[in-house]
C-alpha cells in the first residue's frame, strides 16, 4: 500500500496548467471530458461491507460514529479504520489502513441563475492514524483559505516546470503524451516530501478492484523495463526512490533463489512489501527469471544517469547488482557439446511458450546484468568474481545464421505466434549490439506473427526498432497503432485495445512514451553519456523534450526537420559535470554553457562530461536531490 498522499493531489482536474478554465478540447492537447449542461447531479452511494474472510474485501475495518471522531476533527468526516484481509505470506503481519473522508450528500444543485459552483469532498488514506490525520489537517486548512484548487493546480505546474514531451504534430498524439506521463507522475508519491517512500509501481496503478483484477496491485518487471526509464530521464530522485524499493525487498528476492535451489537473489515476478513471490501460478515466479534482468538494467540506468555511487556503497545498490549477478551463475548450465552455457526451463516475455531452452532475451539480459557487475565492482574498487565476465561471454545467444535472425529461444520456428514484443526488445531498451540488416530481420519476422490481442506496449518498441533504421513509415504506423488501447475522454489506458484487461494500464502508456522519448530523439543512456540520432516522422516537425536530467545537469532539446538545438538550462552545484555535445560522424565537439542555447544541423551524436570536468567529481552526492 502507498503511503498517504495530501487529498490535493486527488482532485480530478485538466492536467495541464497551460489550460485555463474556458479552454475547450479543441483547443488544449491535455485530457479532457466531454461538455455536459445539467442542473443538478445526483449521486447514489452503494455501500457494501464484507466480514474478514470473505473474498472480495480489501480490507476489514469499523466505522467510527460522529461522537467516537478523535477530539478537534469536523464532525461532518467519517473515519475508518482496519487492517488488510490477508497477509502476504501465511503468518505475516496484516498493513494497517486509515481512511478519512468527507461523505458526499445524495444530491448536489445549482441554484436559481447559477451557472457553475465546486464542491470539495476530501478523501486521506494512510497508514496510520497520525498520518492520515495531519494530511487531512493541511487540506482542511487550504480548503478553508479557498486555496485547495490553487495549491493542487501549483503543485502540478512545478512539476510541469521540470519535465516536458511535446510536439508539432497531430493533437490526439500531443494528448496521448501529456495524458500519459500525467497518469505515470499521479502514480509516484510526491517528490521531496517527507517519509517520501515509494512502494513501487503496479501496471495499473494504485491497487484497485477485487480478486483477479488490475494484478492486485503487485509490482511486476513493468515497473523496471516499461515505467523506470522514463521516470529517470525527468526525476532522478523517484526514480532512486523505486530502485530503493527493490533494495528493500531484497530479502524477499534472497529467499525465492533459495526456495527455487539457487544462490544469489531472483526478484519476484509479483512482489509488494517483502519481496517474496506472491505469483498466484507458480509457473511464473519459477520461469519469468528476466525480472532479474529488468531490474539490475534499470540499476545501470540509474548509474550511468547519475553516477550517484552513494545507492551502491552505502544505501544497499550493489548488494542488489551483486546477489542478481550470483543467481545467474547458479542458474546456468555448462553444455560440453557447444561448449557454451546454457539457460534452461524458462519463459521470456512471450507466454505462449513456457519451459523454453536459452530465451535469446533473457540470456542477453544475462549478459547484461554480469557486464555491469563487473564494471561496477571495479568502479568500486571491488574483486570480480572471474565467473561472471566467463559466464558473460560464453551463454549462448541464438542465431539462426541461414535466415539471419535471432530465434526467441532453442527450437523457434518462424511463424510461430507470439504474444508480445520480445526478441525485438534486443537494441532497444535492452543494449544490444545488432547489425541492421540482423535487427531489420528480427523486426520483420515477429511483426508478422505478434498478436494482435497483445498487451499495449508491444507496437511502440516495433516503432523504436523502425525508427533505428529510419524507416519512418512503417515507424508512424506503429506509432499511431501503439495507442489504440488509450480510451477517451479522460485519456485513461486500458491493457488491451479491446478494453479489457488492466485500467489505468501504466506498463502500456511507460511503453508508449518510450517510443517518442527514446524513438523520435534516438536517446539512449550509455556509460560514455546520452547519445540522439533524432528522426521526423510523417505529420511531426518537431519533437520537444525539457528537463532532461544528466549528472547534475538539466537539459532542453528541440528536435526538428533540419536542426537541433541543446540548452542546459540549470545545473545542480560546482560539482556538476560541464558538459559538451560531440556530433557523429564529423566528431566536432561544442560547449555547452548553461543559459545559453547550440544550434546544429541535425544529425546523430552524444552529450558527454567536457574533458575540462574532473572525473568522479559526481560520485559523492546525489545530483537528484540537488535541484
Amino acid at each position: 500500500m502507498h503511503t498517504a498522499h495530501c487529498p490535493t493531489s486527488w482532485l480530478s482536474v485538466c492536467p495541464s496548467p497551460a489550460c485555463p478554465r474556458g479552454v475547450g478540447p479543441s483547443r488544449c492537447c491535455c485530457p479532457q471530458p466531454s461538455p455536459r449542461k445539467a442542473q443538478t447531479w445526483t449521486c447514489t452511494r452503494v455501500l457494501t461491507s464484507k466480514e474478514p474472510g470473505k473474498e472480495g474485501a480489501g480490507f476489514a475495518a469499523r466505522e467510527f460514529r460522529r461522537e467516537l471522531i478523535p477530539e478537534g476533527w469536523p464532525h461532518s468526516h467519517r473515519y475508518l479504520y482496519g487492517h488488510t484481509l490477508t497477509p502476504e505470506q501465511p503468518g505475516g503481519p496484516q498493513q494497517e489502513v486509515h481512511m478519512l473522508w468527507t461523505p458526499a450528500p445524495p444530491d448536489l444543485t445549482l441554484g436559481e441563475g447559477e451557472e457553475d459552483r465546486t464542491w470539495d469532498f476530501l478523501t486521506v488514506v494512510g497508514s496510520s492514524q497520525a498520518e492520515a490525520q495531519a494530511c487531512l489537517t493541511e487540506a482542511l486548512q487550504l480548503q478553508a483559505r479557498g486555496a485547495l484548487y490553487t495549491a493542487h493546480a501549483q503543485a502540478w505546474a512545478q512539476l510541469w516546470a521540470e519535465c516536458g514531451l511535446d510536439m508539432v504534430g497531430p493533437l490526439p498524439l500531443r494528448q496521448a503524451l501529456r495524458g500519459s506521463l500525467y497518469y505515470l507522475l499521479s502514480a509516484l508519491p510526491q517528490p521531496k516530501a517527507p517519509g517520501y517512500i515509494c512502494h513501487g509501481l503496479s501496471p495499473g496503478g494504485l491497487s484497485n478492484g477485487s480478486r483477479e483484477e488490475c494484478y492486485w496491485g503487485h509490482v511486476f518487471w513493468d515497473q523496471d523495463l516499461w515505467m523506470f526509464p522514463n521516470i529517470l530521464m525527468f526525476h532522478p530522485e523517484a526514480a532512486r526512490a523505486i530502485l530503493e524499493y527493490r533494495i528493500r525487498t531484497l530479502g524477499g528476492a534472497l529467499g525465492n533463489a533459495q526456495n527455487l535451489g539457487y544462490q544469489g537473489a531472483k526478484f519476484a515476478w509479483e512482489s509488494t512489501g517483502s519481496g517474496l513471490e506472491v505469483c498466484p501460478e507458480d509457473i511464473y515466479g519459477a520461469q519469468e527469471v528476466h525480472v532479474n534482468g529488468a531490474v539490475v538494467l534499470a540499476f545501470e540506468l540509474y548509474y550511468h544517469t547519475t553516477q550517484d555511487l552513494q545507492l551502491f556503497r552505502e544505501a544497499g545498490g550493489w548488494d542488489v547488482v551483486r546477489a542478481v549477478a550470483e543467481f545467474w551463475c547458479s542458474r546456468v548450465e555448462w553444455s560440453p557439446r557447444e561448449e557454451k552455457y546454457h539457460l534452461r526451463g524458462v519463459m521470456s516475455p512471450d507466454e505462449y511458450h513456457s519451459g523454453v531452452n536459452n530465451s535469446v532475451y533473457t540470456n542477453v539480459l544475462v549478459q547484461n546484468s554480469l557486464r555491469f557487475a563487473a564494471a561496477l565492482a571495479q568502479d568500486l574498487g571491488l574483486p570480480v568474481p572471474s565467473q561472471w565476465l566467463a559466464v558473460a561471454d560464453k551463454i549462448k545467444v541464438p542465431f539462426d545464421v541461414e535466415q539471419n535472425f535471432h530465434p526467441e529461444f532453442d527450437g523457434y520456428e518462424p511463424g510461430e505466434v507470439v504474444k508480445q514484443a520480445d526478441v525485438v526488445l534486443l537494441g532497444y531498451p535492452v543494449p544490444f549490439s545488432l547489425s541492421p540488416d540482423v535487427r531489420r530481420k528480427n523486426l520483420e519476422i515477429y511483426e508478422a506473427v505478434t498478436s494482435p490481442q497483445g498487451p499495449a506496449m508491444t507496437w511502440s518498441m516495433f516503432a523504436v526498432g523502425w525508427m533505428e533504421l529510419k524507416d519512418t513509415a512503417r515507424a508512424r504506423g506503429l506509432l499511431d497503432r501503439s495507442f489504440a488501447s488509450m480510451a477517451e475522454p479522460f485519456k485513461v489506458w486500458t491493457e488491451n485495445a479491446d478494453g479489457s484487461g488492466a485500467v489505468n494500464f501504466l506498463t502500456g502508456m511507460g511503453g508508449f512514451l518510450q517510443a517518442v522519448l527514446f524513438g523520435c530523439t534516438g536517446f539512449r543512456v550509455t556509460r560514455a553519456g546520452v547519445t540522439f540520432d533524432p528522426v521526423c516522422l510523417s505529420g511531426i516537425s518537431r519533437v520537444s523534450v525539457s528537463g532532461i536530467f544528466y549528472q547534475g545537469n538539466k537539459l532542453n532539446f528541440s528536435f526538428s526537420e533540419d536542426s537541433v538545438t541543446v540548452e542546459v538550462t540549470a545545473r545542480a552545484g560546482p560539482w556538476a559535470p560541464h558538459l559538451e555535445a560531440e556530433l557523429w560522424p564529423s566528431q566536432a565537439r561544442l560547449s555547452l554553457l548553461p543559459g545559453h542555447k547550440v544550434s546544429f544541423p541535425r544529425s546523430a551524436g552524444q552529450i558527454q562530461r567536457s574533458p575540462a570536468s574532473l572525473p568522479g567529481t559526481c560520485s559523492s552526492e546525489f545530483p537528484g536531490r540537488t535541484f
